[in-house]
């Protein structure tokens, strides 16, 4: 398995555990004093190191593998929240499990030769910058009445923008440290990233308030891996495995599904009680 890959399953793994410890410290103290909790901090670091394995991962895989694979930190929420929590597990779940690991296995299979981003068409950071530009202002036009459907949606599209520019922005060949902060100081889709990063923190909390936990991460599951795997397939020269396309299509659906259906189990649901998803978390 190689590193990029490793890294996508770990940030996958660090992603559903940090979700978890921040629900068990929500469920050990209340307002304010959860984001001190231990655990929470512990949850804080996890996703801290999962932003950072998909950093590595984004730089080499095909959007469409890197997305699906962190998508399936739904697995790993709802098994631990099993074990941590003892919240119930559904049949249905067990079989979604199953075909989310099958799946993303298929995926990882399918994707093609690893390489890094080649020249970005003409117009793609301007649009990108305009497309983000629109979330931020419709964002701030719903915030206080908009549904939380619209909030998911608007967390899911920041969470797959964070992703589309941290695989395409372009860094100088052996650079050195001072070079390469000096680059990414005045690269937009860099900052595109963080400003992707801060939208989709305020947008999922807002969901979280007004849709359910449920509903939003079936939303984001869905959401946060098709728009990325569109724009990398048709714009980013990410490419399939020949012979592939066809399995990485049904495996791409399989995944999807078993992450909805995830995302209504009781076991996700255990872990909505945490107040605020932090930045780190898909700020790639």
């Amino acid at each position: 398995m190689s590193a990029a890959l490793l890294a996508a399953v770990a940030g996958a793994v660090l992603y559903g555990s940090g979700t978890v410890l921040q629900a068990l410290a929500a469920r050990r103290a209340s307002g304010p004093h959860v984001l001190r909790h231990p655990w929470y901090v512990a949850g804080l670091g996890c996703d801290l190191l999962g932003w950072l394995a998909s950093l590595v991962a984004l730089r080499a895989l095909p959007l469409f593998t890197v997305q699906a694979l962190l998508a399936g930190s739904l697995v790993v929420t709802v098994l631990l929240a099993r074990v941590v929590l003892d919240a119930p597990l559904r049949r249905i779940d067990g079989v979604a499990v199953l075909v989310v690991v099958g799946a993303l296995v298929v995926l990882a299979r399918a994707a093609g030769a690893e390489s890094p981003v080649r020249a970005l068409p003409d117009g793609f950071t301007a649009t990108v910058l305009a497309g983000l530009g629109l979330l931020v202002v419709v964002s701030v036009a719903c915030y206080r009445r908009g549904p939380g459907w619209l909030f998911a949606l608007l967390a899911s599209l920041a969470a797959a923008s964070a992703a589309i520019c941290a695989r395409a922005v372009t860094l100088p060949p052996d650079a050195g440290t001072g070079e390469l902060v000096r680059a990414l100081a005045v690269e937009p889709l860099a900052w595109a990233v963080a400003v992707s990063g801060l939208l989709m923190t305020v947008a999922y909390a807002r969901s979280l308030e007004r849709a359910g936990v449920g509903a939003t991460a079936a939303v984001m599951a869905v959401v946060e891996v098709v728009v990325p795997a569109a724009v990398g397939l048709m714009v980013l020269h990410d490419t399939v495995r020949p012979g592939w396309p066809v399995a990485a299509v049904v495996a791409s659906v399989l995944a999807l599904a078993a992450c909805v259906a995830l995302a209504a189990s009781p076991a996700t649901t255990a872990t909505g009680h945490v107040p605020v998803e932090p930045a780190a978390r898909q700020s790639v």
